[in-house]
């Protein structure tokens, strides 16, 4: 099977792609193109996975720049492959040659883009990120590179959809704390339960955050099974483990 990858026009020219679990080499629950290295898949599947993913790029897997990813809000200015992961969420560069790239199983996968000013990002934006500021402060980091915020476009990538989101008070509460506007993003579930819009509330993180361009591919990781990993389908399935889909834009 071929890779599967998604792309969109608003990152354009820039090469891009929300790659999905299809045309990798892992098997059984990781069966597909994981990418974790902190999976306990096979090393050597996730080894062939991104150097997969790499070629699809046009780039060796040695120029795949990740994070240690903590839900932070931390952002690191890339210049040139790096010694080691540090620990973060977001990365930003300059830099021709090098692909960001953020690893997500039901989280938001953010990639961002100036063409003008040739300015890339990327984010990996759970609600703890999203919510202490990750995707703004990828912008903040853009900018200090020469790009415009009004000129950036981001585009969410696969994320688990509101439907299949489901909550319990005190994660609403956390919402409420910062802003009691924020209640607009959860509908009511069963019982105490809620259902949370994690894409919704990163647009419109985005949005207030002045970017010129903010969308979501609308693909919910919990839903497709066939294309998608995902964290909380795997605590339902009661599975061992869950693969990590790869997103990476470059210049």
């Amino acid at each position: 099977m071929t890779l599967e990858i998604l792309t969109h026009d608003d990152l354009a020219p820039f090469r891009h792609g929300f790659f999905t679990r299809r045309g990798g080499a892992s098997s059984g629950i990781f069966a597909g193109l994981n990418c974790g290295q902190g999976s306990s898949d096979q090393s050597e599947a996730v080894a062939v996975n991104r150097t997969r993913a790499a070629e699809a790029l046009g780039l060796g897997v040695q120029d795949l720049i990740g994070v240690h990813q903590i839900h932070s809000a931390d952002v690191v200015t890339v210049t040139a492959p790096l010694d080691r992961p540090m620990r973060a969420d977001a990365l930003v560069t300059r830099t021709p040659g090098l692909a960001l790239t953020v690893l997500t199983a039901d989280c938001q996968p953010v990639l961002f883009a100036d063409a003008e000013a040739g300015v890339i990002g990327a984010a990996h934006a759970g609600w703890r990120g999203a919510l202490s500021g990750v995707l703004e402060a990828t912008v903040a980091a853009m900018e200090d590179l020469g790009a415009r915020r009004d000129r950036i476009a981001a585009v969410i990538g696969p994320t688990i959809s509101q439907r299949a989101y489901e909550v319990g008070p005190e994660f609403l509460d956390a919402f409420l704390a910062e802003d009691d506007r924020n209640d607009r993003f959860f509908a009511n579930g069963e019982g105490d339960r809620y259902l949370f819009d994690l894409p919704g509330f990163g647009l419109h993180r985005l949005r207030e955050a002045g970017v010129g361009r903010a969308e979501w591919t609308r693909h919910c990781t919990y839903s497709d099974a066939a294309r998608f990993y995902s964290y909380r389908r795997s605590v339902h399935l009661h599975e061992a483990d869950y693969g990590r889909l790869i997103s990476a834009i470059r210049l």
